[in-house]
Formats: structure tokens, sequence, C-alpha cells
């Protein structure tokens, strides 16, 4: 941590953290607020009374979004509801990783390549068997993509159906696997399972692909159940558990269905690439659906969760089957829409909410189950998403404190900078450490009275030591000039629009009008924006463009750097 240029910061951090212990008196309220535009940044028009205001909007952002900026909080509050804003993010496809999964290689490529001199080894393993191009895809989008919904559903997704290139390394077979996840976010939920199921890249990571009949790999069968749609305890139509009269909770599984389930799920394998045998593994295609092996088939009768395949069904019958069971289970809706939930907007959501949301994931109104685009309705339409609650809330993940951060400043990105910076902080988008994701969705609450804090697995001394470096390296000494935002991988590297809050002028108060809407959604106290105040006045430089940029910055880090900002409420 740079202590040595902190002293005034770091006093006002604690300062900050003391105001939120001690509650706040009726004088310590939120002070009525005006947004002024900033320099080439878009006003916050005030919306008309009983349409959606700007803070509302920004909170919203918050949960719906990588980040509120003044563009997001102006289109919110210009579509006058939620809804009709999340009617016109449905409609949104600007984000795609196609033209990386329109590249697969086989695994002799880059020795081939540097053989032959056409290619320098280190550098094509990186663009072909790593992750990285995906990450820094992800972030550029994240960062400036238009449909910011259907990416964090997307992102959700990831984090519930897991597949991680810590396994397997095939950047198109990655990108393949994640298109799946965008291209459905407002689809339909069987579609999702079925398409994972025949993913060749889940095949590699879960061991479905080449599972034989004559020893049926039962990894991809467990975790099916276990993780992508039933979990493993009866639940509840509102996600609590079930009870049998001895008080003990009930099994959705067992063992016999795990084992009956991969028998179904034999016989496939990956397509190859350039018309080459089944048997050829230099060509295996990442990015294809799975296809058949009739001969590693079980052909026999299956039963699992109250099902039963006939003998001498077709290997895409007992697919079918498979996901229809897991699919159509009442387990499903509550344990994926608590998932989601989760996720999007609350860590600790009542079991009132869970079942609304899953009452929609069974029917969403016209009798379809498992549609996407009417469960987030659902989420982010109750009341409960949308009520202001100081505790317990939920902690920013890495990569949406990073995220927030940059859309918060202004960054724009080819998406290399964050790369450097997310593992250290517990999270690099698509290398999750197993497929039970970065952190589990029960993990306690500190003294939370049973309440549960899943981000806050990921907060360890190293963890909050990296996580506050890179808030301070990206506000206080973020200049443009930064060597970590200089162009490496990518075309434009990192470019932070600091001319933006330059053109507030001496005006601090815009300052804190801007940072307050974007990062606090309106809810910076009268005392905590007096601190803030104080301490930009101390900031003096004869230049007052410079002035202005470094008050600015310091301002964005104290916020930064706060429990305001780090945990959503």
């Amino acid at each position: 941590m740079h202590k040595s240029h902190l002293s005034s910061a770091a006093a006002l951090s604690v300062s900050l953290l003391v105001s939120a212990c001690g509650g706040s008196g009726a004088g310590d309220a939120p002070p009525t607020r005006s947004i002024t535009a900033a320099g080439g940044a878009p006003a916050i028009a005030l919306a008309p009374s009983g349409d959606i205001q700007p803070d509302e909007a920004a909170r919203f952002a918050k949960q719906a979004s990588f980040g509120p900026t003044p563009a997001l909080i102006n289109a919110i509050v210009a579509k006058k509801s939620i809804a009709a804003w999340l009617d016109e993010q449905f409609t949104r496809t600007s984000s795609s990783y196609a033209d990386l999964a329109a590249k697969p290689v086989p695994s002799n490529f880059c020795s081939t390549q540097f053989a032959s001199g056409t290619a320098e080894l280190n550098n094509c393993n990186r663009d072909n068997f790593t992750a990285t191009p995906m990450q820094m895809r992800f972030y550029a989008n994240a960062i400036g993509g238009e449909d910011q919904l259907r990416q964090r559903v997307a992102f959700a997704l990831s984090q519930i159906v897991v597949a991680s290139a810590v396994d397997v390394g095939n950047t198109a077979g990655l990108a393949t696997f994640n298109q799946i996840l965008l291209s459905n976010a407002f689809g339909n939920y069987r579609d999702i399972l079925k398409m994972v199921t025949l993913n060749p890249y889940m095949g590699d990571y879960l061991d479905m692909a080449d599972s034989n009949k004559s020893q049926p790999n039962e990894n991809y069968a467990r975790e099916l159940m276990q993780l992508f749609s039933v979990g493993t305890i009866l639940l509840n139509p509102d996600g609590t558990p079930q009870i049998d009269n001895t008080g003990a909770t009930i099994a959705t599984y067992s063992n016999t269905d795990v084992k009956e389930v991969a028998r179904a799920l034999t016989g496939w394998t990956y397509a190859r690439l350039n018309g080459a045998a089944l048997t050829d593994n230099t060509n295996r295609d990442w990015t294809q659906p799975m296809v058949m092996y009739a001969a590693r088939y079980d052909t026999g009768a299956k039963t699992f969760l109250g099902r039963t395949v006939p003998a001498n069904a077709t290997q895409q019958a007992s697919v079918d089957a498979v996901v229809d069971a897991v699919f159509n289970h009442p387990n499903t809706g509550p344990y994926i829409c608590k998932r989601l939930i989760q996720q999007l907007t609350l860590a600790n959501p009542t079991p009132a909410y869970v079942e609304r949301v899953a009452a929609v994931f069974a029917n969403n109104g016209s009798g379809i189950r498992g549609d996407m685009k009417a469960v987030i309705r659902a989420i982010y339409l109750d009341s409960e998403a949308q009520l202001v609650s100081q505790l317990p809330g939920k902690v920013k993940e890495p990569v949406l404190l990073a995220t927030s951060l940059a859309r918060a400043v202004g960054f724009t990105t080819d998406g290399y900078a964050f790369t450097t910076r997310d593992a250290g902080m517990g999270q690099a988008p698509f290398r999750a450490p197993s497929v039970f994701n970065f952190y589990p969705y029960e993990f306690p609450l500190p003294q939370g009275a049973g309440l549960v804090s899943p981000v806050s697995k990921l907060m360890t001394t190293s963890t909050t030591m990296a996580r506050h470096n890179f808030l301070y390296d990206w506000t206080v000494g973020g200049d443009a000039t930064r060597s970590e935002f200089k162009p490496t991988l990518g075309a434009t590297g990192a470019v932070p629009d600091w001319a933006s809050w330059e053109a507030l002028g001496t005006d601090d108060g815009k300052i804190l009008d801007r940072i307050n809407l974007v990062m606090l959604n309106g809810t910076m106290t009268k005392a905590q924006r007096q601190s803030l105040l104080t301490a930009m006045v101390a900031i003096k430089n004869s230049n007052p463009t410079l002035q202005t940029r470094k008050r600015a910055q310091m301002a964005l880090y104290v916020v930064a750097s706060s429990p305001f900002f780090q945990v959503d409420r």
C-alpha cells in the first residue's frame, strides 16, 4: 500500500467509516443535490415527479450493469422506469465472442508455426491457448459496451454454470462456451443446459467428452445436478430446505442417479478439425458441439430422477431426457433463481423474494418455463431488490469493483490493463479455481447472525491490499501517463477521461455531485461531503486545471476505498 501518499486521504476514509458505524442524525442526511454537465459528460436530468429519479437510476445501474456512468443514468431516467429500460436492453446484442470462437486451431498449431518461423511461440500460445484474449474482450465490453444488462447476466451465469481456463486452455473453445451464455442470457434456461451439455469445452472440463460405456465418467453428471440445476437438498418453492419427519434435510438425488445420468451421457466426443478421424487428438475442435461416438454409448435402459430412458433409445434422446429431467425438476427454479438473485441484486434475499422469482421461472405467465427474460425482469422489478437497506449489503466482487471505478472515472480501454490486476484481487474472469466458482454462495458473513456474504470469501489480507492499491493507482496515481495504461497487447491501452473532471473547474461541489451520484447513488451525507470538501481545499496547485484533477482524484480514491462504495446497498 502506498502509505506515504495517503495521510490525509486515509484519515478521511476513517472518518467515513466512523460515520458509517455511528449512523447519522437529522443534520447528517444526504443533501439536496443538483447535477451539472461535466465537460463532455452528459448532464443528469432531473426526472419529473413520479418518474425514476437519478439516484434511483444510479442504484439500479449498480445491479444491472458493470457500473453507473452519467450517460447510463441519463438513459435510465429517460426511459422513465426500470421496466422500460429492461425492455430496451433485452434488444441489445453488441457484445460478442464469436470472432474469437471462429479461430479454432489444432493442438500443435503453435509448435508448427514456431518451427516454420511464422510465429513467436509464447505469443502464439497466449493468443490461442489462454484466457487472455477473452479477458481483454470481456473488460473492453464491460467498460464500453451498450448491452450492459446482457453482459451482466452472462457474467452471473458464468459463475453458476462454471467452466474454467484454469483446466482447459483453448481460447476458441472458451469463447464458444461463453458465447452460449451471452447469446442465451435472455433466452431459455433449458437451451443453456442443453447447449452446455454438448459443448466440448465443458465436455473437456468436466470429462463428459470421451466418456465410455465401459466406465462412464460421473463428473459432469454430478455437477450438472449439484451446481447447474437441482442442487443437493430438496427445496421448498421459496428455496428453503425441505425437512423430513426426523428434522433432517432430504437429498435431491442419489449416487445411483449420478451413475445412471452418466450412463445416459456416454458416447460423445469432440468434433475434429480438417476432417480428421475421431481418434485424432491433435485436431480436436472445441468450437463445435460434441459428436456421437456410437460404439462408446450405453444402449441399456437408464433410470434417474424418477424417469426412465428405455433400452436402445438414441444418444440424442438420452441427452434430452437428462436435460428435461433436471430442467423440469421443481428444485431447479428456486435453486437457480436464488443464485441469480445473489449475483445480481442481494446476497441475502428473503424466501419470499426467491419464491416470487422462482414462480416466474416455472411459468412466465404464458405457460413457458425457464424464460430468462421473464426471470431477469422479476429479479429487478421485485420490491425487495429496489428497497434501499443499510445492512447487510452486497460486497462488490473484484471484477465489479474494477469496472465500477473505471466507468465512474470515465475510462475507455482495450481491456488489457484490467487483466494485470484482477487475479491479485482474487477474481480473473473465466479462470475460476474450480467448478464451485470463485466463492461459495453460502459463505457466512462474519458475525452476521446467519447471513451470508459470498464475496467475502475473497477478502484476504493479500486481496484486500491488492484492492486498495488498485483503487489508489487508478485514481490518485491514475494520470493518463501511467505506464500500465499504455497499449501493450491491445491497440488503445486504458485511457482515463480526466478532461471531463477538469472541466468542472474550481467548484469542488460539482466534483462531489458527480461522485455522489455515480459511486454512492446520492447517499453521501452532509458530514461526509464537508469532510471531503475540507480535504480537497488542502490540495493546491498553481495550475487550476491540474488542481481540479488532483482534487477529483483524491475524492474518488477516498470514496472508492470506503465501505459506501465497496458494499452495494
